[in-house]
């Protein structure tokens, strides 16, 4: 939120020639959600109603079988002679039927919305064009500028030409922001292109003016470049995509009147609900800190409970008798890995002992197998 008392406003040369006050409504507080919530529901409301025909999948002469033909009992062509006859119709599962809920020009298009909601979100809007961070936190190029918010001697309003307004913006620094809208057009991905909106165009600067004589033939074919008059501010404009941070430049009679729209006796400035929402601050204050109970000291130490499943200890205090059988079930454990060891190496002994003999074992036996050959000295016995 911006703190300047005043404003300078400058000539269409750039020059500083006065100043003026901040209005009031610049310092109302900015809800991004209230914003995006109005915006959301506003750009419903130029909709235009659609819908199929309520003939489409349905021109057709069809009926069901019925049961006992074992098929499906949605409606069919009737008829012969082609291949159209028996094909199912009508339904949305079909070949040639009807969508799914077809839609209705009846459907709920527009939305209303409480007017007190519309009023904050524009005065929430107007106090995030005062920002400068916001305004270039939304992409527009201010680097140029000379102040935020930007006002004019009211001698822009009477301004004809384009080629003069064009000069106007770049004595002010906010040309850059113009060429930048007019760089970014190109041709929209979809099916708009075919829909009288081929073309995609970011946003530029917003001319807010009070009266119109000659400023919006002269200003309006500018790339990017919008104009809105003071008692019609619209959030759509001010806030495109619900996004704050609308690079405004005003007239200087067009920021006067903001003090006359937004008084008492017409539309009031939101309060914000804190006057402070600086949180660490505020706890931190003397006020808040002289009240506070002291900090509390020697508070008990309480030791985390301990698993007795896990933790022998915490099983002995529960259950003396389980935490011994544990401990002479872990001693036994740990015995039966030692004897393991010893039994181990015993077998292995046998086993390479027995080994030694296996080759002795296997000559004589091949030797006492050997036959004979009882031919050999004749029959003589």
């Amino acid at each position: 939120m911006t703190t300047r008392p005043v404003l300078s406003v400058f000539s269409l040369n750039g020059e500083k020639t006065s100043e003026t006050t901040l209005p009031s409504v610049m310092t109302a507080p900015m809800r991004p959600d209230i914003v995006q919530f109005v915006h959301t529901n506003m750009n419903k409301n130029h909709r235009q109603a659609f819908a199929v025909s309520i003939y489409a999948g349905k021109q057709v002469s069809a009926s069901s079988w019925g049961t006992g033909r074992a098929v499906a009992r949605i409606p069919r062509v009737g008829g012969g002679g082609t291949s159209r006859s028996g094909q199912g119709a009508f339904g949305n599962m079909c070949r040639g039927g009807r969508m799914f809920a077809p839609t209705k020009t009846w459907r709920k298009w527009h939305r209303k919305i409480n007017t007190t909601q519309k009023r904050y979100a524009v005065a929430s809007a107007l106090a995030a064009s005062a920002v400068p961070a916001l305004v270039m936190a939304r992409g527009h190029k201010i680097d140029d500028v000379p102040e935020i918010p930007l006002v004019i001697d009211n001698s822009i309003e009477s301004t004809k030409k384009t080629s003069a307004a064009k000069d106007i913006l770049a004595s002010l620094g906010a040309l850059e922001d113009v060429d930048k809208a007019a760089n970014s057009k190109q041709i929209r991905a979809g099916k708009g292109k075919m829909r009288n909106r081929r073309y995609t165009l970011r946003k530029g600067p917003l001319i807010i003016y009070s009266n119109n004589d000659g400023v919006e033939q002269a200003f309006r074919n500018l790339p990017g470049v919008e104009l809105c008059n003071v008692s019609r501010l619209n959030l759509l404009q001010l806030a495109p995509g619900g996004h704050m941070g609308r690079f405004c430049i005003w007239s200087q009679a067009a920021l006067e009147a903001l003090d006359t729209i937004y008084s008492s006796s017409t539309k009031t400035v939101p309060k914000p609900v804190m006057t402070n929402a600086d949180l660490a601050r505020i706890i931190n204050s003397d006020e808040i800190q002289s009240v506070l109970n002291p900090t509390k000291s020697n508070r008990p130490v309480y030791l985390k409970k301990r698993n007795p499943i896990k933790s022998l200890d915490a099983l002995e205090a529960l259950d003396p008798y389980a935490a011994a059988a544990r401990k002479s079930e872990t001693l036994a454990q740990e015995q039966r890995s030692a004897n393991k060891a010893k039994l181990l190496a015993a077998k292995r002994s046998a086993i390479k002992a027995k080994k030694q003999y296996k080759k002795q074992g296997k000559e004589f036996y091949d030797s006492i197998s050997k036959q004979g050959d009882v031919c050999a000295t004749g029959f003589n016995l």
